[in-house]
């Protein structure tokens, strides 16, 4: 059985990445395991509850795993209770069949981003996006948009951007005040500091330089640079660097400033609008209609309700 077609009270075998594990101590003082099991379909939280000392101290992230559990709904969310596990030679399987893609190809996530790229009139803006894209290309059409929170898969930062490239479109024809050029400008180059500040589409974590730096601060100066190397010298740049140190909106989501300029202020809207529906989706994976999803962190901890309206 695949991750999406788990449902309550299903045991079996399975093979399946371990995207992460955490080590606790129960109340009586006995170690357990959380995991997070994945494979391209989708993932599941996990309980071992008796681990040996020789597996708390081998398993890792990032290992193929062959489990025997049982799948139980706790919380209203589905999770599985090992009840054994061993770990399974990665020589003798695809990885590609446990790493999670987005729903739009990525060959067509990059003809469609490639083809609004191609559309600009505004030279400097088009020159600077294609000179960012020659340094970094690959990675933006692999890497997730976040470790966890939201587009947390392979593809995901591409996904992401086109996803804001399509509501700041249908903004900008509602407003025709807004610069499109400008504002798709921000929408493309505002998240591509991620390339460096996470560690890569699998088994994603934070580097060093990401911790120490933040993405926002990294694609700023990547952008200047760029600029720099390439003689583009126009009031264009000043702005989308304004528009990747603002999106984040607010100084305590982490912008050094705020957003000053009307597409500023849009993009920030419309990524905080992506990344919610994201998650979103994902809170609704496995939840019955009628039925409330487990509490979002990421959305205020509120729960939401799953409408039996078609």
């Amino acid at each position: 059985m695949k991750m999406n077609e788990l449902c309550d009270g299903a045991r079996g075998r399975f093979v399946v990445l371990l995207s992460s594990l955490t080590k606790g101590v129960t109340a009586k003082g006995a170690p357990y395991l959380s995991f997070v099991f994945q494979d391209k379909t989708g993932s599941i939280a996990a309980k071992y509850w008796s681990p040996t000392q020789e597996q708390l101290i081998a398993l890792k992230a990032g290992m193929i795993v062959e489990v025997d559990g049982e799948v139980i709904s706790y919380n209203k969310q589905l999770q599985m209770k090992v009840n054994t596990l061993k770990v399974v030679d990665r020589s003798h399987v695809d990885l590609n069949d446990f790493i999670k893609e987005g729903d739009i190809p990525r060959s067509v996530l990059k003809k469609n981003i490639s083809q609004i790229i191609d559309q600009f009139e505004n030279e400097t803006l088009k020159t600077l996006i294609l000179k960012v894209m020659e340094k970094v290309e690959l990675d933006f059409y692999n890497y997730p948009a976040a470790a966890k929170i939201h587009h947390d898969f392979v593809g995901g930062l591409a996904t992401h951007v086109w996803g804001m490239i399509k509501l700041a479109n249908v903004i900008c024809d509602c407003y025709p005040s807004l610069n499109r050029e400008l504002l798709i400008s921000g929408v493309i180059l505002h998240d591509i500091g991620k390339c460096v500040e996470l560690s890569g589409p699998v088994i994603t974590e934070y580097t060093t330089e990401g911790k120490l730096l933040g993405h926002i601060s990294i694609m700023q100066a990547f952008v200047y640079e760029v600029a720099k190397e390439n003689h583009l010298l126009g009031e264009e740049v000043m702005l989308v660097r304004h528009m990747i140190l603002s999106h984040h909106g607010e100084y305590e989501f982490g912008s050094p400033v705020l957003p000053m300029i009307p597409e500023a202020e849009i993009l920030h809207y419309i990524d905080n609008i992506d990344a919610r529906m994201n998650i979103l989706s994902k809170a609704y994976e496995g939840v019955e209609e009628g039925e409330f999803t487990a509490r979002q962190f990421a959305l205020e901890n509120r729960a939401f309700y799953k409408s039996k309206l078609k």
